[in-house]
């Protein structure tokens, strides 16, 4: 995948994670991300005439949540979060989730597998100026709570977003856009939180 084309667009990106509390938001995290080689291997593809003919294929609609992340991951090349949630158990904690999520191919950099995605709902997609977009990702009282992995306690620390289908194929397979390693986040019933993503391009 082509690093070199994330670097010529000049591609950069920033999160900010609020915790919120009965309707009141709490700055916790606030740092840049990696713009991964996915996105310009993506666009080489759309504009090299090679992949999807729709542009909606090549929109970030998705995206995934994970609890083994390191900053290891933080690279141009990587291609896929450490320890996805590999359920939609595990992003649906109640019933009344805000969350929609759902299973689809994803590429792995020359393979193909099947994972599990949240939706980020194009109301939640925001233009700031000619360069920059925000994705706002809400997960709310009743998402991704008490996870755990062999039966030990999984705090949440990643999160990736995700190109809908560049390759074009009738089943979706997302690649990864974008990656972040966070501080370790306990997810409970307590509170919600707000991820804030801004992708910008020079």
């Amino acid at each position: 995948m082509n690093k070199t084309f994330v670097e010529e667009l000049g591609m950069k990106g920033h999160l900010t994670i609020h915790k919120v509390v009965d309707g009141s938001e709490e700055l916790i995290y606030d740092e840049n991300n990696v713009i991964v080689s996915g996105f310009g291997w993506a666009l080489s593809h759309l504009y090299g005439l090679i992949g999807s003919n729709k542009i909606t294929d090549y929109q970030i609609d998705r995206f995934q949540l994970g609890v083994s992340g390191n900053v290891t991951n933080q690279l141009a090349s990587t291609y896929q979060l450490s320890g996805p949630l590999s359920s939609t158990d595990e992003y649906l904690s109640q019933s009344d989730s805000n969350l929609n999520s759902f299973t689809s191919d994803v590429y792995l950099n020359g393979s193909v597998d099947t994972q599990v995605f949240a939706k980020i709902p194009y109301t939640k997609v925001t233009r700031i100026d000619n360069r920059s977009v925000r994705y706002t990702i809400f997960v709310d009282e009743d998402s991704c709570n008490d996870l755990t992995r062999n039966g030990n306690d999984a705090p949440l620390n990643e999160i990736g977003l995700f190109l809908k289908n560049p390759r074009g194929k009738t089943n979706d397979e997302s690649v990864l856009a974008a990656y972040r390693y966070f501080s370790n986040i306990t997810k409970t019933s307590d509170f919600g939180l707000v991820f804030r993503w801004t992708i910008s391009f020079a």
